[in-house]
């Protein structure tokens, strides 16, 4: 009956059995060489039970530890997010919410329980034949996002808005809706995009220039002094 014998010994003869190979005098059971003995022979010829030479498990290096990592922080973090109850998490979703015409807003639900923005879309058609986004980063703030009457009231905050315009779908549902809206706006012009402005420095300060006609009303300090000099200053005290 063979007997146990330890790790090193098995290791020994093996290495014993390889360096017989190479020498032309390493012998097994019957006189062969031990690299010509079955597989089964082999392993018992170590000792062991069951007719396989057990050797000891290396420990995992600093590179297996590396990759393995971030794959168990994936599946820890993939194991708390689905105990979040579903109206406790942030859906994603956005759809058209329209203010005053077809496609000139769109509303992302971007909070738990509906919550989120509605982005309010304009066309920039100062440019002759062009028609392009007008950016608006103040969006309103979403509520029940998630429900059959979704509505809007008061201001989100910019922060919001740049984490919602960092997302490749939403800026692809802008670009659609912002190129229907310039369909219906200006149909004779081209359509161009322009990408949303990702940071607060990039955001540019729009200049409306019908606000600024000379046809608006003036100052009324300057009326004041052209009708003076035109009809000449007012007699003091009661009328003859």
């Amino acid at each position: 009956m063979l007997q146990p014998i330890s790790t090193s010994t098995c290791l020994m003869k093996a290495q014993g059995g390889a360096q017989g190979q190479h020498g032309g005098g390493g012998q097994g059971h019957g006189g062969r060489p031990s690299w010509f003995l079955p597989r089964r022979a082999q392993a018992t010829e170590c000792g062991k039970i069951g007719g396989r030479c057990l050797l000891p498990l290396r420990p995992p290096t600093r590179r297996a530890k590396a990759a393995f990592a971030p794959l168990l922080a994936a599946l820890l973090g993939l194991s708390l997010a689905a105990c979040v109850p579903a109206h406790r998490r942030a859906s994603w979703s956005f759809f058209p919410l329209q203010r005053n015409q077809p496609h000139d807003g769109l509303a992302v639900v971007s909070q738990p329980d509906g919550y989120g923005l509605h982005i309010w879309l304009e066309t920039d058609t100062s440019a002759s034949g062009v028609c392009r986004p007008r950016w608006v980063v103040d969006a309103a703030r979403l509520f029940n996002g998630n429900g059959t009457a979704p509505f809007s009231s008061g201001l989100a905050t910019r922060a919001e808005w740049f984490e919602a315009v960092a997302r490749q779908d939403v800026r692809d549902a802008l670009r659609r809706e912002l190129e229907a809206l310039c369909r219906e706006r200006a149909p004779r012009s081209s359509w161009s995009w322009i990408e949303p402005p990702r940071t607060l420095e990039a955001v540019k300060t729009e200049r409306f220039p019908l606000l600024e006609e000379k046809q608006l009303l003036a100052d009324p300090e300057k009326v004041r002094q052209q009708e003076d000099a035109m009809g000449g200053a007012a007699p003091e005290g009661p009328p003859p």
